[in-house]
């Protein structure tokens, strides 16, 4: 069976959008016109670790003349500035994926602080206008909710996909847990939405593609280190995503029997 998750096949996904008559642009140019393209496919790229291979995956959109935003977490090995200024020279667009809220353990002062910080390292390379939280699966303290006591219009921030994206027109798209829209391995990174699209596989959502089975409005997130075209790095992720999701779906169900 032929391989997804390859950076082969990724092109693949691309060049289908383009060939159905999708728009492929980034988050900014999507909020800068309104929301009032009829058929587009909002490309975002969650950068949660390993920058080379968003490196990799921004030069290829880049031979193709496609733009994408890419959300770049400040911490750990995500944060690679040689790197961000590298994507951001292509003309892609540099967006802040915050955590700052548990990564202050709930301290609101602290984290908007932080997050201030964060902002502005991001801000030498590129005039950050979006920004969207990273889930943070090990703690139970959600970030997106450090704006229900900030404003993040304060700090020159004009769209989070969290707030302003209707989830009812845009179908999203996202490859967490290394299969597509699987709610089960995904502890926030899902969305409230009226659209029920099952995804076997990047094969099967290129068919649905070609068959014009999807809504005209799309927002795509690939994590990029989920992406290998060579199989030994492929297979790893492959095997090290498994046991993730296998805790990931305890997490869901202990949160779940917490709350219910």
């Amino acid at each position: 069976m032929k391989r997804h998750f390859t950076f082969e096949s990724y092109m693949q996904l691309l060049d289908t959008f383009r060939n159905s008559g999708h728009h492929l642009l980034t988050f900014i140019d999507y909020i800068s016109n309104n929301c009032d393209i009829n058929k587009c496919v909002i490309l975002r790229h969650d950068v949660d670790r390993a920058p080379k291979n968003s490196l990799q995956m921004a030069k290829l959109e880049f031979g193709k003349g496609i733009k994408a935003s890419y959300f770049f977490r400040t911490v750990g090995p995500a944060y690679e500035e040689s790197i961000i200024e590298k994507i951001a020279d292509l003309g892609h667009e540099i967006s802040y994926h915050y955590e700052d809220l548990s990564y202050c353990l709930g301290n609101y002062e602290a984290a908007i602080k932080n997050f201030e910080s964060n902002l502005e390292k991001l801000r030498k390379y590129y005039s950050v206008k979006t920004i969207c939280m990273h889930g943070s699966p090990l703690s139970r303290i959600d970030n997106k909710k450090i704006w229900e006591k900030y404003d993040f219009r304060d700090y020159g921030i004009i769209a989070d996909p969290a707030f302003d994206v209707d989830y009812d027109e845009v179908f999203y798209i996202t490859d967490t847990g290394r299969s597509w829209n699987n709610t089960s391995a995904s502890v926030r990174d899902k969305v409230k939405s009226k659209f029920e699209i099952n995804i076997k596989n990047t094969h099967h959502l290129i068919e649905k593609i070609k068959r014009s089975e999807l809504p005209d409005k799309i927002m795509l997130n690939v994590h990029p280190q989920r992406w290998h075209d060579a199989f030994v790095p492929w297979a790893s992720e492959l095997v090290r995503q498994n046991f993730k999701n296998v805790l990931k779906r305890c997490l869901v169900k202990l949160r779940s029997a917490d709350y219910g």
